[in-house]
């Protein structure tokens, strides 16, 4: 592609974004009360339009920022929107209960989507553009399994508790402060641009740095205008049509706000670049299951204006030990450094079924079968429990 076609489509990218964005602020500026399907479906698109928007302008501001800043502004920009819905139903929690099954779906179903899908397609997509069957793993990414490895073992306490507290707030908040001093301390490489962000970069100071806050503007005021509309308009659908509210929170919500990066994630992969995408998704793992669960304590807190916990129904307690399994397992598959067709699978399949039967007895089923097939690969591959034990005997902070 000529340098010419370059900048046309990556023209026509940021236009269609733009548009995404302006159909919902029209929407919610010219009518009154549109019907919660068509809120949600016009406040989703904005989000999604949104999410483009601010990875483009987030890795274009990796050059005007010093490295190890650029690292923690990196993690919270690449999942504002999924924080922005999530944080609304804990503050909504601190005023009525019923909101805090909300703030545990949309965590929960954000962080298993990631795994169950996000990880998975990265390694298709590259198989089918390479015919290699794998991703090998960069040394540095041992930081994000090391403080995955110590927030999930951690989050096995929540559930037992069923409580979620500032205390969790406070432990969960420090290890992600500790995963990017590490991440900063590892010297990670300088981040490849690609498309949008490319074409900004290459831009006179002046004007990047004028496209990249205008880009950050835009977004974050869409998603501040869409995030309680789209929150509640997804309530209002499984009221309408008698849809699990809980259902929808869970899946539709994460899936608006997630898409950008999984196919950002993907053009990595198809343009034989797979480490680069796939370093981004087990990032944003690490940050939702950290940061983002941190957060929804001290929102309700603050919210309900005293320091209570949040206490969790039966139903979120199973979610968020679901989560913890599948996170462990994936940490577990991934502690030999290679990601493999065979895993991918195994990770794709065993989300889709959990996420066709959400009955209590399916999701406690696979509780155990996450949990058994971590203990099988321990037992059985020699390169896992080789894997884990480097992980856990010493801190991964150097780039080997």
């Amino acid at each position: 592609m000529s340098g010419r076609q370059e900048w046309l489509s990556s023209a026509g990218a940021v236009a269609l974004a733009l548009a995404l964005m302006g159909q919902w602020a029209a929407l919610h500026y010219l009518f009154v009360h549109p019907l919660p399907l068509v809120v949600a479906l016009s406040a989703g698109i904005g989000i999604f339009g949104a999410a483009f928007a601010l990875s483009w302008a987030a890795e274009a501001a990796q050059l005007d920022i010093p490295e190890a800043l650029s690292l923690a502004f990196l993690a919270l920009i690449a999942v504002l929107p999924e924080y922005a819905v999530d944080v609304y139903f804990a503050w909504q929690a601190g005023k009525d209960p019923v909101y805090i099954q909300y703030a545990a779906a949309n965590m929960t179903g954000a962080n298993r989507i990631l795994i169950g899908l996000g990880w998975p397609v990265v390694v298709f997509a590259y198989a089918w553009k390479s015919r290699v069957r794998h991703i090998d793993l960069l040394p540095q990414q041992r930081n994000e399994l090391y403080y995955l490895l110590l927030a999930t073992v951690y989050s096995l306490a929540i559930p037992l508790k069923g409580t979620l507290s500032a205390v969790d707030s406070v432990v969960l908040i420090a290890l992600f402060v500790a995963y990017m001093i590490a991440a900063a301390r590892a010297g990670m490489e300088e981040p490849e641009l690609e498309g949008v962000a490319e074409r900004i970069a290459g831009l006179p100071t002046v004007w990047r740095r004028t496209a990249t806050l205008a880009l950050f503007a835009v977004a974050g005021g869409t998603i501040f205008i869409a995030a309680e509309p789209f929150a509640e308009a997804l309530l209002g659908v499984g009221a309408e049509f008698g849809v699990d509210e809980f259902l929808l929170v869970q899946w539709i919500a994460p899936l608006a706000s997630e898409s950008p990066e999984f196919i950002v994630a993907i053009l990595f992969a198809v343009r034989l670049k797979p480490t680069t995408g796939f370093s981004a998704l087990v990032s944003s793992k690490v940050n939702q299951w950290t940061l983002l669960i941190g957060m929804l304590p001290l929102a309700y807190a603050l919210s309900l204006g005293a320091a209570e916990p949040m206490v969790l129904g039966d139903r979120t307690r199973q979610e968020i030990l679901l989560t913890s399994a599948q996170s462990l397992f994936a940490i577990v598959v991934l502690v030999d450094m290679s990601f493999g067709m065979r895993e991918a699978i195994a990770l794709m399949v065993l989300f889709l079924i959990q996420l066709a039967l959400p009955d209590p007895a399916v999701r406690m089923a696979f509780v155990w079968i996450y949990f058994g097939l971590s203990v099988a690969m321990l037992v059985l591959r020699p390169s896992t429990r080789s894997g884990l034990l480097v992980l856990l005997k010493r801190r991964p902070l150097a780039v080997e």
